[in-house]
């Protein structure tokens, strides 16, 4: 498997907040069984149940609201979990209301959307001698999944054992995860008439990290006994990710891709997509048309694979969210996907971070942004863009992308010659809920500008990332006052600058009432050097000869 780059968003003081340890979700299992059995005001209005059924709901519904969570989590990695933990709590929640709800109603026909929850109604007048309860399914698409605990080898009696679900007559799974279990033939074979059984219920199929350490020649086989057996399949959703696939892997899969024509989501993740391999998925798939969700991340696609993802992209109108990131593309590569993706009219998702774009693709990729009305998320860290990139991109973005929330620019070599543009950008996006614009040189002349549009408005804002930009103490007091009283806000990263030990403890100061809202300051330079001949200019000079400046700027930068 290619060996590329951590994701270069990763922020070194980011707590993850998910997964749950397994001793905090027991811990959830015995407040939902309690819950559901002891007296409370839901309890009183529809009735509890016994300790016994109350406990077996509670583990249904908490595995339930987890796998929802943990799909949520997985297809939005780049946060720190706390969206999942919502969700999580918010399923529990719900599921729990229903049950009881369900335990009060004896309407038959009713449809609740929960799954995996054999819930209790009364039974009928002519059925209820004494008052007993009766099992009701629940009726739902249901969620096959095997990749929760540790990665395994799974041979014949342990694949035969793990998916005997699937064999229950009726059952109606839909979507099925065999996911961080590693497949050997043995068990590919005895997996595979399982999987043709249910061709024509099966939606989402997540084959992800499912033949780790097996030998080249045999993880190639049981591709092909995979991909037979799940040929013909409609499906919306393919995820084939952290396979280490190559050109090779994916002709394996060429009899299950070349039989969708209705899919929505595609996920090629970690899995060696050089340009024979691009090609290849170029070549199989029949149509994109109704393709929302493509996610190339980290494979060694470089120009060349990357003129094939274009194609792809090109022939996706629908397209939604599209990552391309760590992928070894460069100038060539980047322009060819920047005019894909200029028709790609419905995008709310852009994620190219970790590339070497450069201008010329960054100019394309104005055209493309200035069509991109639904922009929520725009990922376009480490590209090499330079100032004449980076604000031909806020120009575009200025005019477009009206909700726009999540806003990376970091590490593009950006000076304070950019910082106008940007900060006449940020200014219009009252949306925004994160700013990540790290490992730049906008220093305090470009940090204050940008401090000083983020003073009004953005009420939503969250996050701000402005490390290793040569801010020294101005800037950041500057910055620390425009968004400290934030109601949303979470997190400012000012870490790796030349901020002056003055300066450190102002800052301090202004979160002294959020101190967790300040991230830390452990790599803080005050006596750290510019690179440029202008350094000088502050260095020798006192530093309220810049704050004096600050009397010139009022509010809106031109």
């Amino acid at each position: 498997m290619d060996s590329a780059t951590m994701d270069s968003e990763c922020q070194p003081f980011s707590i993850k907040l998910w997964p749950p340890s397994q001793n905090t979700r027991q811990m959830l299992v015995e407040r939902m069984t309690n819950n559901l059995s002891a007296p409370s005001v839901f309890t009183q209005k529809y009735g509890s149940l016994s300790k016994e059924k109350a406990e077996e709901n509670a583990k249904k519904i908490e595995n339930l609201a987890f796998t929802t969570a943990n799909q949520y989590y997985e297809k939005e990695p780049d946060g720190d979990g706390g969206s999942a933990v919502q969700l999580y709590a918010k399923e529990c929640s719900k599921l729990i209301l229903e049950v009881l709800k369900r335990g009060h109603e004896s309407k038959k026909d009713e449809e609740v959307p929960t799954t995996h929850v054999e819930q209790e109604v009364p039974m009928t007048p002519k059925e209820q001698e004494v008052p007993t309860m009766k099992k009701v399914p629940i009726t739902r698409e249901q969620i096959f999944d095997i990749s929760k605990g540790q990665r395994a080898f799974i041979e014949a009696d342990e694949a035969e054992e793990l998916l005997n679900p699937l064999k229950e007559p009726g059952n109606s799974y839909t979507k099925i995860c065999l996911s961080n279990r590693s497949f050997g033939l043995d068990a590919a074979r005895v997996a595979a008439p399982t999987l043709e059984s249910l061709k024509h219920q099966l939606k989402e199929v997540d084959l992800s990290d499912f033949i780790a350490g097996r030998a080249k020649a045999e993880a190639l086989e049981v591709m092909h006994i995979f991909a037979a057996a799940l040929e013909g399949c409609d499906l919306k959703s393919l995820n084939l990710s952290n396979n280490a696939l190559g050109e090779k892997g994916v002709r394996a899969f060429g009899a299950l891709l070349k039989s969708q024509s209705s899919l929505e989501e595609l996920y090629l993740m970690k899995d060696g997509i050089s340009e024979e391999a691009a090609r290849a998925v170029c070549e199989l798939i029949p149509s994109t048309e109704k393709l929302t969700v493509l996610q190339f991340h980290n494979n060694m696609t470089g120009d060349e694979g990357a003129v094939a993802v274009s194609e792809i992209v090109e022939r996706s109108p629908a397209l939604e969210d599209f990552r391309c990131s760590s992928t070894r593309v460069g100038s060539e590569g980047g322009v060819a996907l920047a005019e894909a993706l200029g028709m790609c009219s419905n995008l709310k998702k852009l994620d190219l971070r970790d590339n070497m774009l450069g201008v010329e693709a960054g100019e394309v990729l104005r055209k493309a942004l200035s069509k991109h009305a639904n922009l929520t998320e725009i990922y376009l860290s480490y590209l090499n863009l330079e100032d004449e990139g980076a604000i031909a991109i806020a120009t575009a973005l200025k005019e477009s992308a009206p909700s726009l929330e999540v806003l990376e620019l970091a590490g593009n070599d950006k000076t304070p010659k950019a910082a106008p543009t940007l900060a006449s950008c940020i200014e219009d996006k009252q949306c925004l809920t994160k700013l990540n614009l790290a490992e730049n040189e906008l220093k305090d002349e470009g940090t204050i500008k940008i401090s000083k549009v983020l003073e009004e408005g953005h009420l939503q804002l969250k996050e701000v990332d402005m490390s290793t930009n040569l801010i020294r103490r101005v800037g950041a007091r500057l910055l620390a006052q425009a968004v400290v009283h934030k109601p949303e806000f979470r997190l400012l990263n000012i870490n790796g600058n030349i901020i002056s030990d003055d300066g450190i403890v102002e800052v301090k100061d202004i979160f002294s009432q959020f101190p967790d809202k300040l991230g830390v300051l452990d790599e803080n330079d005050p006596e750290g050097e510019e690179d440029d001949e202008e350094s000088g200019k502050e260095d020798n000079g006192d530093e309220d000869e810049l704050e004096s400046k600050l009397k010139n700027l009022r509010g809106i930068v031109p």
